[in-house]
């Protein structure tokens, strides 16, 4: 059974940089892998991958123009590559429309599989520095 909590967060300054960063993170690899997937099924007529899209993050990370990815949570990377494979297979089983690039002016979101500490008010995220105050609902 998953387990959902749905809260509002009141993030310092600081922790919005940090947020703001995460989103920027995921969207980028959003758009990164969903373009790259795009080209490969143009040259070869087959898509990529789960596997083969997470196997492209780690020379991301370490190239210098796009270092930054790696103060983003990876498993924040790896959901959205799973969002994204999700995806193309609902568009191939007919169930929604062909997956869009994602846009800064559009809602923000990312998940954290786990290693999310809740309690007393605050919520403690990795690679964010410290806990951030929220209200549970």
């Amino acid at each position: 059974m998953l387990k959902v909590i749905k809260v509002r967060l009141y993030p310092s300054p600081e922790q919005q940089h940090q947020l703001a960063c995460t989103f920027g993170a995921a969207r980028w690899w959003w758009n990164y892998a969903l373009n790259k997937s795009i080209e490969v099924y143009k040259e070869t007529g087959k898509g990529l991958s789960r596997t083969a899209l997470n196997k492209l993050l780690s020379p991301l990370k370490k190239a210098e123009e796009t270092s930054w990815l790696s103060d983003c949570y990876s498993q924040i990377l790896q959901v959205t590559t799973l969002n994204l494979v999700t995806a193309y297979k609902n568009f191939f089983a007919k169930r929604s429309g062909f997956p869009k690039f994602k846009a800064k002016r559009h809602k923000q979101s990312v998940q954290y599989p786990q290693n999310v500490k809740v309690g007393n008010g605050f919520i403690t995220l990795p690679k964010i520095k410290s806990a951030i105050k929220a209200k549970i609902h």
